[in-house]
This record gives C-alpha cells, sequence and structure tokens, in this order.
C-alpha cells in the first residue's frame, strides 16, 4: 500500500485550451491521468456521469480511465490549464497518452499505472481553488513553466507537481476556513506577523459584532480568538529566537511582553522548553 508521498511524477504534456464545444470535447477517456484548471465558467464537465459546475478555479482531477465530457454553454467558451501525467513511473518511457472518444469501444491501450494509494484516491474529482490562491498561481506556473523551459523541464516541472501534489493533499485534509471574512482576516495576520492587534481589532476587520465573531472565528478554525492569537505569539518569538540575536528579554518587548518572566512562562508552556533553551537546540528539534 503506498503513501502520497511515494509518486514519482511525469508530466508528459501541459497546454492551454479553450473548450467550444466541439465533437471531441464529447464523452471520452484517456489512458493517463490528468489535471484541468478552468480559469473562467460558467460551464459544466462530465466526470463518470457526474456533472460538476465549471467556475473561475474549478479543478478537475481525473484518474486514467474516468469516462469525461466537457458541457459549454452556447457563447461562453471555457479555458484552461490542462496537465497530463503518469504519477507513479517518473519516466518518459512510460507516456503515451491516448483518447478514445464515444461511441467507440472503451478499449485503451497500456497507459499510467497506478497504484493502491488510499492518499491519492482520497483526493477529489472536482476541487475549487477559489480560497487557495497559492495553489491556483502555482499550477499556473507549472504550466508555463512546462512551455518556456529550455533546460532541465522534466527535473524542473516534476518536481513542481510532487510539490504541489503535497500541498493539495494538505489543504484538502486540513480543516480550512470557508467564511470570506475570516478567510481574509487569517491571509492579514499570516502576511503581517509584525501586527500586534488585539482580538477587538479582528473583530473590527470583519465587521462583526465581538460575541459573533468569537463564535465564529471558533467555527471557522477550530480555536478561539485567544488561542489563536497566542499561537500566532509563541510562533514569532520562535523566529525570532532562531533568525536574530536579540536578547530574551528584549524579544518579550517586542512581542509586547510587560516583563521576560510571563513570555517565558508562556514560551516554556507552548514549546516545552525554555526560550533559551530553544534557541541552543539544532535545528532539526524545534518545532515551529
Amino acid at each position: 500500500m503506498k503513501t502520497i508521498n511515494e509518486i514519482k511524477p511525469y508530466v508528459g504534456d501541459s497546454m492551454r485550451y479553450l473548450y467550444v464545444g466541439g465533437w471531441n470535447e464529447k464523452l471520452r477517456i484517456s489512458n493517463v491521468y490528468a489535471f484541468h484548471l478552468f480559469v473562467d465558467g460558467p460551464g459544466e464537465m462530465e466526470v463518470n456521469g457526474k456533472l460538476y459546475p465549471i467556475e473561475r478555479g474549478t479543478l478537475i482531477f481525473l484518474r486514467p480511465g474516468e469516462p469525461h465530457a466537457f458541457h459549454i454553454r452556447k457563447g461562453q467558451p471555457l479555458s484552461s490549464y490542462n496537465l497530463y501525467c503518469n504519477l507513479w513511473e517518473g519516466t518518459s518511457e512510460a507516456y503515451n497518452r491516448v483518447f478514445i472518444h464515444a461511441p467507440e469501444p472503451f478499449e485503451l491501450e497500456p497507459g499510467s499505472r497506478e497504484e493502491p494509494c488510499p492518499e491519492l484516491d482520497s483526493l477529489p474529482s472536482f476541487f475549487s481553488l477559489q480560497p487557495y490562491p497559492w495553489l491556483y498561481d502555482a499550477f499556473v506556473t507549472l504550466s508555463r513553466q512546462f512551455d518556456n523551459s529550455q533546460h532541465y523541464r522534466a527535473e524542473l516541472v516534476n518536481s513542481m507537481l510532487y510539490a504541489w501534489m503535497l500541498s493539495w493533499y494538505n489543504v484538502v485534509h486540513t480543516r480550512q476556513p470557508s467564511d470570506f471574512r475570516i478567510v481574509k482576516l487569517l491571509a492579514y495576520l499570516n502576511e503581517h506577523p509584525e501586527t500586534r492587534s488585539q482580538v477587538e481589532d479582528w473583530a473590527a476587520m470583519c465587521g462583526l459584532k465581538r460575541s459573533y465573531f468569537h463564535s465564529l472565528f471558533q467555527r471557522e478554525t477550530g480555536f478561539t480568538p485567544q488561542v489563536y492569537r497566542h499561537r500566532l505569539l509563541m510562533k514569532q518569538a520562535a523566529q525570532l529566537l532562531v533568525e536574530t540575536d536579540y536578547s530574551v528579554t528584549a524579544i518579550a518587548e517586542r512581542l509586547g511582553y510587560t516583563s521576560i518572566h510571563p513570555f517565558t512562562r508562556h514560551f516554556s508552556a507552548y514549546y516545552g522548553v525554555s526560550p533559551r533553551a530553544y534557541r541552543l537546540q539544532p535545528s532539526s528539534e524545534r518545532e515551529m
């Protein structure tokens, strides 16, 4: 039984395509893995007899042999980045993409090898990347690297797809907030770790009353705002200990503590070691 970190991707083809409703977009199957990332909508795509709505940022993941079709609305073509690959062999010798269109019999030549991998099986056929712009941008970058790289293209794009697959797996299997106000707030906090705002400020940034903000934040993240803020503070403390030569006292002051003692107590409770001991640990033993 394989795990997803054991995949060995080989990107055989990557292309930008505009689906306009032609005959070759009707029911068909392929013998390789395929990804379709749509840059606009609306529309629909059929996979294994099920219709999925297509909007900007919709990702379709197809396994070898899955019947699929593109349903294009009149006057509304769909543009997408398409990527075709093997996931278990990592070489060009095993890649030979073939399509069969209905009503021909679906009898394929040997294609991508498939391995028993529950983690890969858990990835959905349909997924929106709209809440995850970094994943969207990384996929687009991968596709463009395939087109533009003149040296070591296979090594470059194969490693990019490997990293992208693991990132996508993490997103799928990690609790992610969906309320746009909380998503926007968390993005701001992650991009501005130096911010010393209070929880009351967070509620104001979301345009919500304090009581409702607290319940919504906990429902979306699994943490109370106070606990989440404390986690951010401790992570920044760890980064300052590792990346600067500031004294522990100076770090405590930078983080808004009135003295070193409560800071040391909080840090030790969070990481299990004192700030000074954390700084002296080998990097392999540190928890960030």
